[in-house]
C-alpha cells in the first residue's frame, strides 16, 4: 500500500477537475484520473506528473463504478479522498457542450425528461453511486475527504432572491446541483460519526467546456476551494458548502 495519500477525481480529464488533479498532486497525493474515455485519461496524466494515473470511470455506469473501486483496492489498497467533479450542463451532443440558446431549453416547463434524467444520472445519481462504490475505502482510511462539486447557481437561497436574474436561468441543470447540495448534506450527516468530512465547493462561473468557455473565472481559481476542503485537516468542518470567499448559501 503507497505511503501517501491517494485522491480520485471524477471528470478530471480536462478543466476544473484535471486542475484539482495537478494541485493535488503538487500537495504530495497520488491523483487518479476519472475519464470516461481511459485514453483521454491517459492523456491528462502526461500534464500532471509522476504520481497520476488514469482510470477508466463512467459516473453513469455501474460496473464502470465497481470496476474503477476495484482497480483501486488492488493496485492502490487505500482511497484518502473522493472529488465529485464530473457534470454536464445539459443533454447535448458532446460536440455542441452548451446549448445555442443559453438555459432557456433546460427550463423545467419545457425540458425533455429524457434530458433532465441523463443531467441527474451524470450530477446527482452518478454522484451517489460513486460514493456508495468508493466508501469501503474511504472508510479504511484515517481522516477521509469527499468533496462535491456544487455550484451557488443551484443555492435555492440565492436564487429565491427577488430580482435576482439568474432566477430567469434555474432550469434542470441548477436545480441538478441544487440536489448535489441535498446529497451532501445527506452523505455528511449519515458520516458524522466517523472520521469522514463531506463538503460541496462552489467553483465560481469558470471558462471550461461545461459552458463554452464563456465563464470568468480561472480553472485554477476554480479549483482552489474543492482543493482546500480535500485536505481539511480533523478540526475542519463537514456538511458545508462554500467558495473560496467563504460560506456559500445552500
Amino acid at each position: 500500500m503507497p505511503s501517501k495519500s491517494v485522491a480520485l477525481i471524477t471528470g478530471a480529464n480536462k478543466g476544473i477537475g484535471l486542475q484539482i488533479a495537478k494541485d493535488l498532486e503538487s500537495h504530495g497525493f497520488i491523483v487518479l484520473i476519472g475519464s470516461r474515455n481511459l485514453e483521454n485519461g491517459e492523456q491528462a496524466v502526461k500534464t500532471i506528473g509522476s504520481n497520476a494515473y488514469a482510470l477508466q470511470l463512467d459516473v453513469t455506469d455501474q460496473h464502470s463504478i465497481a470496476a474503477a473501486a476495484a482497480r483501486i483496492r488492488q493496485e492502490f489498497g487505500r482511497l484518502d479522498v473522493l472529488v465529485n467533479n464530473a457534470g454536464i450542463s445539459h443533454a447535448g451532443h458532446p460536440s455542441n457542450p452548451f446549448p445555442s440558446d443559453g438555459a432557456k431549453s433546460g427550463l423545467l416547463t419545457v425540458a425533455p425528461i429524457e434530458d433532465i434524467r441523463t443531467v441527474y444520472e451524470t450530477n446527482v445519481i452518478g454522484v451517489i453511486a460513486v460514493t456508495q462504490a468508493m466508501l469501503p475505502l474511504l472508510q479504511e482510511a484515517p481522516a477521509a475527504r469527499i468533496v462535491n462539486l456544487g455550484s451557488t447557481g443551484g443555492s435555492i437561497s440565492w436564487n429565491s432572491t427577488p430580482g435576482n436574474p439568474h432566477r430567469a436561468m434555474y432550469g434542470a441543470y441548477s436545480a441538478s446541483k441544487s440536489a448535489v447540495h441535498a446529497v451532501t448534506f445527506a452523505f455528511a450527516a449519515a458520516l458524522e460519526s466517523t472520521n469522514i468530512k463531506v463538503n460541496a465547493a462552489c467553483p465560481g462561473f469558470t471558462s471550461t467546456a461545461l459552458n463554452n468557455f464563456a465563464g470568468t473565472r480561472t480553472v485554477e481559481q476554480g479549483a482552489r476551494e474543492a482543493v482546500r476542503l480535500a485536505m481539511l485537516d480533523e478540526n475542519g468542518p463537514t456538511g458545508t458548502f462554500s467558495d473560496e470567499d467563504g460560506p456559500a448559501p445552500w
